[in-house]
């Protein structure tokens, strides 16, 4: 016989069951990763103070209830007070056997509606990035001159200044390893992956952006102290962040504005492979910024190769991010609405097994 409880545990979507007093009776695991919050911390919160539904859906809610009878809400926008909202699939019915309780299930559509894409983003993040191989030796060039210049510079500063200094011979020098992936790119170089301290890697990005493109932003870190490494490549990742960094910079403008470097676990967050299996990528990144937003006629194409919201921008700096996410076998994502951007980043744990990197989802 089957165990409720297991069957309950093992339902891959957020789902929540709701007391008469529309009070949360019980969530199971999805659910507590789409709340960011455990079963007892939300047990008797009233629902629609935990989840955020844009549309006029509590009328309709009380009627199936009234009825007995199930809701089908879909396309909808799904969030809480802590994540943005994903536009969702609602699914809502009586419990059998309990009268006036109802089981709300959750099916975000983001997953599904890119999964497709990923199939195809390396070959398209490869045209894309061909053209910037013709580039790369003419760029390697003058940041050999700024690399020369800078270390020459160093000899004649002050202990205080050297900071300076170095930071421009060691991003001069990271810029170059990148340009040479670039010209590798057909080459199928991958990531040199290993366990990653991602909070060195927000820091380091932060204090990049802060002394050149961000110096106009203030950059908040909110981060969780207990999050394990990923396994990833640290370089890759950095200027994964950094790319993020300046497009919220440059979107923000002159006048400034706030971004918000957000770390957390959720242990329910899966994709699943080309071979059926699951892969758990618990470990996310949010670069969130105040901004006007992404433009509306490309909000869903902003990870393909040459869109860009910016009249004079390449509309490539997205697609390498997707694509080195993509080859770290994990997925980002954005919502976006004036005032309230988020990219979010979801990676593996270091302690996962190595083939577990390789994450090629074809089916929706």
């Amino acid at each position: 016989m089957i165990d409720p409880q297991a069957l309950w545990a093992s339902l891959p979507v957020p789902a929540l069951l709701i007391a008469p007093d529309d009070t949360i009776a019980d969530v199971n695991a999805a659910a507590e990763g789409f709340l960011n919050a455990s079963a007892k911390t939300v047990f008797g919160q009233p629902v629609w103070d935990m989840i955020v539904v844009d549309a006029p859906l509590e009328q309709a809610f009380e009627r199936a209830r009234k009825n007995a009878g199930a809701l089908f809400v879909n396309d909808v926008d799904v969030g809480t007070g802590q994540r943005a909202p994903m536009q969702s699939a609602l699914q809502i019915a009586p419990l059998a056997g309990s009268e006036g309780v109802m089981i709300m299930m959750i099916s975000p559509r983001e997953l599904a509606g890119r999964m497709t894409q990923n199939h195809s983003v390396k070959s398209a993040a490869r045209s894309a990035i061909g053209m910037a191989e013709m580039l790369a030796h003419e760029i390697k060039n003058p940041l050999a001159g700024i690399t020369g210049a800078a270390q020459l510079l160093s000899m004649n500063l002050s202990a205080d200044d050297l900071e300076l200094t170095d930071l421009i011979v060691a991003e001069s020098r990271r810029i170059v390893k990148l340009l040479d992936q670039v010209e590798e790119f057909g080459n199928h170089t991958g990531p040199e992956l290993g366990p990653v301290n991602l909070h060195d890697v927000l820091d380091r990005a932060r204090r990049s952006a802060l002394l050149g493109f961000g110096a106009q932003m203030k950059i908040v870190e909110d981060y969780d102290p207990s999050l394990p490494k990923a396994w990833g490549d640290k370089d890759q990742l950095l200027q994964v962040i950094l790319n993020l960094l300046k497009n919220a910079s440059e979107s923000a403008g002159d006048q400034g504005g706030t971004i918000r470097l957000h770390s957390y676990f959720e242990h329910s967050f899966r994709l699943r492979r080309a071979d059926g299996k699951g892969q758990s990528l618990p470990l996310q990144i949010e670069v969130i910024d105040d901004g006007p937003g992404l433009p509306e006629h490309i909000k869903g194409d902003v990870f393909e190769p040459f869109v860009s919201g910016r009249e004079n921008g390449t509309g490539l700096g997205l697609a390498l991010v997707n694509k080195i996410i993509s080859e770290h076998g994990g997925w980002i994502s954005v919502t976006s609405v004036p005032g309230h951007t988020v990219f979010r980043i979801s990676l593996p744990r270091a302690d996962k097994p190595r083939d577990d990197r390789t994450l090629i989802s074809t089916e929706g």
